[in-house]
């Protein structure tokens, strides 16, 4: 009985060293510049991607930026950040100033402010379902 568990050990150990030597051997990846290529990561590339690589990356986008986003602007988060939300769509930058019932203080706010922003089409991937007014991350 020891002769047969022997054996089949041995077996087994050498399916499983052939096994592991076939595998392919990681790659680094160079993160130097901080981002990772979509070259190195074949056709697999977030939605996303494409609308950061426009204004939207560099600018808070007025019809797909989360709440979260305005922390950055003095005296818009959260709630002039909220009322920016929930009147969009925007066709202009310059159509934020039309929201109802501003105050002289938020709209003197959105006046100094309006070369920060920036109107891209509204996209999926931003804006589907409540995640611009709370994204979870807390």
């Amino acid at each position: 009985m020891s002769r047969v568990v022997s054996a089949l050990m041995g077996l087994v150990l050498m399916f499983g060293c052939a096994f592991f030597s076939v595998q392919p051997q990681a790659q680094a990846l160079d993160l130097s510049n901080g981002f990772v290529s979509a070259a190195v990561l074949g056709e697999r590339v977030n939605p996303a991607d494409k609308v950061l690589e426009s204004e939207y990356g560099k600018k808070i986008d007025l019809n797909n930026a989360s709440v979260r986003l305005f922390r950055e602007l003095r005296g818009f988060y959260p709630t002039l950040a909220k009322r920016i939300i929930e009147n969009a769509h925007y066709d202009s930058v310059e159509d934020v100033l039309n929201i109802p019932d501003l105050s002289e203080k938020q709209l003197a706010r959105l006046e100094e402010n309006l070369e920060r922003f920036t109107v891209t089409p509204p996209a999926d991937v931003f804006i589907d379902g409540d995640q611009r007014l709370n994204t979870g991350d807390y």
